[in-house]
């Protein structure tokens, strides 16, 4: 047999192994016994290098002119575009999601390259009058340092390229460590900029669990920025552990997203965002629609659609083109899941499709779980406020749009809602009223774009936003500059 291949760590513009020597397998999820390859097991050790390397690296990228990082970022969009191929089959053995998601991760890794290139010439700051005269005001965005970032599995490429690109292009300097899941997909992105022409230690690629390399990463004294993008549960430790250092910290963390289904909508066209939305990426987004709310008049005809193509919903492997769901990321993540369902039935909700493990022949190889949809949900259920990052759904009936919003509302989390209709009235009260930070009309829970900020209320994140120009205002500080030209003491205020 071939032996596997062995992906170092790159630090200060080197591949090089851990400290520890040691290495974690990476496998498929579709194909447990398929090795992809063996990543470092790294520590404090590799965290303490790596971060040396940024620090040693800033003083000269922050003074790189914008435009010009911004054509080495533009030089890795098109090496992505050219391998989007490549890249999409590999994070598809790597996680499982089926080909065409694989392909739109990539794109979006893309499209934010591209856009955080042109930042390079749109960094705009604004110019004021002064309260005095011969006195000229203007801001302008200044870089803040290291930036460490710590990335799910659930999108490889897309969201590292989220945290990489923008800060990146303010001029600050980075260490990533990718989730152990999915360890490939940030190495693919790391090895594209590296090749675009990235300056040594500017970028940092370090492996490991998040004990061993998340941990002492966050807390490191030089490292001034940390994002974070995974649980609550986790990102609440995250927030406590370096809030006595005073360092930015951007939380992306969990949702229970809902879509609302009023008796005016086009049910056709709801039953298919309900699909997409409830077992795209089999359920394991942030902002996957977990929650369907229904009015009591279509609540019938939509249940009986919904289940019927659910239960037809074709599971397996996600290099199959038939398939259209893929497996679970790993064997804890179907137990959750299993979980859940098993609290779901002692809740007295209604199964309706799904709710057990694939078995026999090729399933009994991977992580496979049948689509479940639970009806007539009580708002207070478990399984509709908690969130189960699988493929679970919970439908609630309801009598209004009022009692829609409340119900939707009604949980911890705020990051991403939609409604169906055809009333713009109810469109346009739900833009309103629902708590989230993205609202979707006519469309499901997921699907945004990377021009426009992403993010959530309430426990689902801590106030900023990822992707478009918002995320310029967390990878850089404002500085405001007064230059007086009057040749004497003008005392603001006073004068």
């Amino acid at each position: 047999m071939t032996p596997p291949r062995i992906y170092k760590n790159y630090i200060d513009g080197e591949w090089v192994e851990s400290a520890s020597g040691q290495a974690f397998e990476n496998v498929n999820p579709a194909h447990r016994g398929e090795l992809l390859g063996l990543f470092q097991k790294s520590d404090s050790r590799d965290v303490e290098n790596a971060v040396a390397a940024a620090k040693q690296a800033y003083p000269s990228w922050r003074l790189m002119p914008a435009p010009k990082r911004g054509e080495i970022l533009y030089r890795a969009a098109r090496l992505l575009l050219e391998r989007k191929e490549t890249f999409a089959e590999q994070m598809t053995r790597e996680m499982g999601k089926i080909l065409d998601e694989t392909r739109g991760d990539v794109q979006e890794a893309i499209d934010m390259t591209f856009y955080m290139a042109g930042e390079g010439r749109r960094q705009f700051g604004q110019t004021t009058p002064s309260e005095l005269q011969s006195k000229f005001c203007l801001t302008v965005r200044s870089p803040i340092g290291i930036c460490g970032l710590i990335t799910p599995w659930n999108f490889p490429m897309a969201i590292p390229s989220w945290k990489i690109m923008p800060a990146l292009i303010c001029g600050n300097t980075v260490v990533i460590k990718p989730a152990t899941d999915t360890p490939l997909s940030a190495y693919n992105l790391v090895e594209v900029l590296e090749e675009a022409g990235i300056p040594r230690g500017v970028v940092n690629y370090v492996a490991g669990s998040g004990g061993s390399v998340g941990t002492p990463l966050m807390n490191h004294r030089d490292v001034r920025v940390v994002s974070f993008t995974g649980s609550t549960a986790v990102g609440r430790e995250v927030s406590q552990s370096v809030v006595a250092s005073f360092k930015h910290v951007c939380l992306e963390m969990g949702g229970k997203n809902v879509m609302i289904v009023m008796d005016d909508a086009n049910l056709d066209l709801a039953v298919d965002g309900a699909l997409w939305g409830s077992f795209g990426t089999t359920g394991q987004r942030c902002t996957a629609t977990s929650r369907i709310v229904v009015h009591k008049k279509v609540y019938h005809d939509f249940i009986g659609k919904f289940v019927d193509r659910a239960r037809a919903l074709r599971v397996g492997d996600g290099l199959d083109p038939s398939v259209q769901m893929g497996p679970l990321i790993n064997e804890g993540q179907l137990r959750t899941v299993e979980e859940y369902v098993v609290i779901g039935k002692q809740e007295a909700a209604h199964l309706l499709s799904g709710g057990g493990r694939l078995t026999g022949g090729a399933y009994d190889e991977g992580f496979f779980y049948a689509p479940t949809i639970f009806g007539d949900c009580a708002p207070t259920m478990r399984i509709v406020q908690e969130e189960i990052f699988g493929p679970v759904v919970a439908v609630i009936p309801a009598d209004s749009l009022d009692q829609a919003i409340e119900i939707g509302n009604s949980v911890v989390y705020g990051l991403s809602s939609s409604i169906y209709t055809r009333n713009v009235n109810h469109a346009f009260r739900a833009m309103r009223d629902m708590e989230t930070g993205i609202v979707y009309v006519n469309a499901p829970t997921i699907g945004a774009e990377t021009h426009l900020p992403f993010g959530g209320t309430k426990q689902t994140g801590n106030g900023h936003r990822e992707a478009s120009t918002a995320a310029l205002d967390f990878y850089s500080e404002w500085k405001s500059i007064y230059v007086d030209f009057s040749d004497k003491l003008q005392r603001a205020q006073i004068d």
